[in-house]
């Protein structure tokens, strides 16, 4: 069985898998060093061609992620998107994100994005605060920040800013003015994450060494509560669980992956779906840029079953404002999974953690604190 909801648009995520310095939270696949990113680009736009079949759909998304795709000489994200216009069906209305850091931002560069066609901006801020910047390793500092922004406005109406809350740094009250700074800008978009400790990256490995405070899990629910007040007072729509926009300008290539729309991923450890089966790139750039010269995609690639698409609905559906549409499990899969999920829900009901609108069963404000627990219940 295909478990997708909109299968007539298709989404393509390229991963640029480089930085100028790594952030200590980080546990992507990138690389601190330019000397492979000629040669990677090029195998981007060769696997854009060996994979012009994976898609048939129309692309109504392109995001470039990273790893810092601002990294990129303009000329070098022109390529890219002339390979996918060269292999795919391209809407006309295509959202094209970019995700760029604020030191790599000037008003030069912004009119070149914006004439090669690039229309959306996702800014990695993280914070406002220069001695939590330094803690993180981020290569940007918050005057930079603010520039950016002032110079994203002037030519691009749709654009997001990323923070991240509940740090050893981070006082509540500190949390409250970085919400405050970003909201001053009135931005179309932003995305908060909560801080997460990786076992292999440099925050890791000092929490292992007890170097450093692990998590307050406790802080971090209080600043996520402080968040979606502050947010929601100001007009945003929380529509995903670390995501808030503006009427009309959620992220379509975010919201593509929540609705089981098919997409393709390009580079190093990017990830692809087509509604049957999951594939992901070798993460290693020489290795995928050896095997991509020769013609081999580098990857692996899973045929889900019915228990892990039942479970991956749940957990991505959960997340969203939407929510897990009940006449859907009732259509796509079998009498016992159906009464499995009316068995789980009353209890969560009960305590206000869930609630059902038009067939729609959704995270309340207190039940958003506990998404991963609550959607784990449910699993099979």
């Amino acid at each position: 069985m295909q478990i997708t909801t909109q299968s007539f648009m298709a989404g393509i995520y390229i991963h640029i898998p480089f930085c100028k310095q790594a952030c200590h939270y980080c546990n992507f696949h990138f690389s601190t060093t330019k000397k492979l990113l000629p040669q990677l680009v090029n195998a981007i736009i060769i696997e854009a061609s060996l994979q012009k079949n994976y898609i048939s759909e129309m692309v109504d998304t392109i995001y470039f992620g990273g790893g810092t795709p601002s990294i990129l000489s303009v000329s070098e994200i022109d390529n890219i998107l002339s390979a996918l216009k060269n292999n795919f069906s391209i809407s006309k209305q295509v959202e094209i994100t970019l995700e760029a850091n604020p030191d790599d931002i000037s008003e030069e560069v912004l009119l070149q994005w914006k004439a090669i066609g690039i229309n959306r901006l996702s800014l990695g801020v993280q914070s406002f605060i220069n001695e939590e910047l330094v803690w993180m390793n981020r290569s940007h500092n918050a005057q930079q920040s603010l520039q950016s922004i002032e110079f994203i406005k002037k030519y691009f109406n749709n654009y997001s800013i990323d923070l991240i809350f509940g740090s050893q740094l981070l006082t509540n009250e500190q949390w409250v003015e970085n919400i405050q700074t970003a909201l001053s800008f009135h931005p179309p978009h932003i995305s908060c994450y909560a801080l997460t400790i990786e076992e292999k990256t440099v925050f890791g490995k000092h929490v292992a060494q007890k170097k450093l405070l692990n998590i307050d899990s406790d802080k971090q629910a209080t600043q996520f509560e402080i968040l979606m007040e502050e947010l929601e007072a100001n007009g945003y729509q929380h529509y995903e669980i670390s995501n808030y926009a503006k009427p009309s300008f959620e992220s379509q290539h975010n919201s593509s992956y929540w609705k089981g729309k098919k997409y393709l991923g390009l580079g190093p450890s990017a990830h692809s779906f087509n509604g049957i089966t999951r594939s992901w790139n070798i993460s290693n750039n020489a290795l995928y840029i050896s095997n991509i010269e020769q013609n081999i995609l580098p990857q692996e690639t899973e045929t889900l079953n019915e228990t892990q698409k039942f479970n991956e609905y749940i957990m991505i559906r959960l997340r969203t404002s939407e929510g897990i549409n009940l006449e859907f499990v009732k259509k796509n899969w079998d009498v016992e999974t159906y009464q499995h999920v009316s068995q789980k829900i009353q209890k969560w009901l009960e305590i206000n953690y869930l609630q059902i609108a038009n067939q729609h069963l959704q995270l309340t404000k207190k039940g958003k604190l506990f998404a991963d627990g609550i959607a784990a219940d449910f699993f099979l």
